[in-house]
């Protein structure tokens, strides 16, 4: 029975950190650039979309399909910058230890 015990205190403190670990991830933004700084986005740590900032040199009817195109690669590249900042933050939450198969942060 201790063994159970010192188990689910260490599932307890392992919940409480990864709501932490949440927190902070929520409080992150990494910025996303296309375009050789054309165009930018910056994503908050749950890949939400909180900024977009485009050049005016890009303003013209002519360049909008240019410019749909760049918000998407700027997003995507946001996106992968705060996806892998998160899992460095797991790797560090779990020792190394990596998750099951499907399991994936935040929640």
């Amino acid at each position: 029975m201790k063994n159970l015990a010192g188990l689910m205190k260490q599932a307890s403190e392992m919940q409480g950190r990864m709501q932490e670990l949440q927190t902070k991830l929520a409080a992150m933004e990494c910025e996303g650039t296309a375009g050789a700084g054309l165009v930018s986005v910056v994503l908050n740590g749950k890949g939400d979309l909180r900024r977009v900032k485009i050049d005016p040199k890009l303003a013209t009817q002519e360049d909008r399909e240019v410019l749909e195109d760049l918000l998407v690669a700027a997003h995507a590249e946001a996106k992968r910058k705060i996806e892998a900042m998160a899992a460095e933050e797991m790797q560090k939450l779990t020792g190394g230890i990596s998750l099951p198969p499907g399991l994936k942060l935040p929640f």
